[in-house]
């Protein structure tokens, strides 16, 4: 015989489940962008539209103009460009609902 503990109550004929809390569940979506110039009132939309927690598009070939275009309303952004190479480049959109920093 079991003790409860590990699973099975009196001789073994009952089983004994353990209530798990429900784990959270991230939202994420990810996308090659190639270009992101005539994309980014599609992309915000998308984002609002289905509340992703986190957006990672690769390929954004974004250069320092487009620093304006950037940011999307609720989330935060972490950029990296290719460095001394025309590009390439990531960025990454995290909902403000969690704490996020840059590590460098």
């Amino acid at each position: 015989m079991e003790t409860p503990e590990r699973g099975l109550v009196g001789n073994g004929a009952h089983t004994h489940k353990k209530m798990l809390k429900p784990l959270a569940r991230l939202k994420c979506v990810y996308t090659n962008a190639r270009s992101m110039n005539n994309k980014q009132g599609e992309l915000e939309a998308m984002m609002h539209q289905e509340n992703y927690d986190i957006v990672a598009i690769a390929e954004t070939w974004w250069d320092a103009s487009h620093d304006w275009s950037a940011t999307i309303e609720g989330y935060k952004v972490f950029r990296r460009g290719r460095q001394e190479r025309r590009g390439g480049g990531v960025a990454v959109y995290v909902s403000e609902c969690y704490e996020s920093s840059e590590i460098k």
